[in-house]
């Protein structure tokens, strides 16, 4: 099984993904793998580094969109199939969703253009289920500042840059009800984790994807 957590920056969404895997090495007996995004590889990790260092303010938003990419295609070769084939649980903090909210909605570019590249990135993988961690910008605004951390690259992105994710987000959810659980990030972090696990456990009992 595939699951998938997705969610604007300060979310809380990394840390409910760390919970569920908590939750599920737990109860499930089948193996879980916990890797996130951009990440997960070697390779993934160093193009990590590049998109999110605050000194790479030149790169572009196609080079953005292209290097998210080639991270996640890294990851599903590497690690997401050969896991799914296993019979195995795979958990990621983020996947191509991101990619559509973020560089398609909120970049601006061509969202045609951007599902066709995730497409080919993840050998059209798909999620079983995404769990999208919904909160508004103005708490995102309120955790940075409580957090006190500086900002990465993407980050620094501004307002209406979040506005315009976070209705990528929530329409994308609309478009794939099937796929998609929205959950109100707002509240208590231990409500947030039982409304989770309840979404998964009711997927689980749901007969699985052929593995290949």
């Amino acid at each position: 099984m595939f699951l998938t957590f997705e969610g604007v920056d300060c979310s809380g969404k990394t840390t409910q993904a760390a919970m569920l895997v908590e939750a599920l090495c737990a109860r499930s007996g089948r193996i879980v793998h916990f890797i996130r995004e951009p990440g997960g590889t070697a390779i993934s990790e160093r193009l990590r580094e590049i998109l999110l260092d605050r000194s790479n303010l030149e790169l572009a938003e196609l080079t953005e969109l292209f290097l998210f990419s080639a991270s996640r295609a890294q990851l599903v070769a590497q690690v997401i199939l050969p896991a799914l084939a296993r019979g195995e649980i795979v958990v990621c903090d983020r996947f191509y969703d991101s990619t559509t909210a973020y560089q398609g909605y909120g970049r601006g570019l061509d969202l045609d253009a951007v599902r066709r590249i995730n497409t080919v990135a993840t050998a059209g993988t798909d999620p079983d289920l995404t769990l999208l961690v919904d909160i508004t910008v103005g708490e995102i605004e309120a955790r940075k500042k409580a957090s006190g951390g500086a900002p990465d690259r993407m980050e620094n992105a501004g307002r209406e840059f979040y506005e315009r994710v976070r209705k990528g987000y929530l329409a994308i959810a609309r478009e794939q009800p099937g796929r998609f659980v929205v959950i109100d990030g707002m509240r208590n972090v231990n409500d947030i984790a039982r409304d989770i696990r309840r979404a998964v456990e009711e997927r689980l009992e749901q007969p699985q994807r052929e593995e290949k």
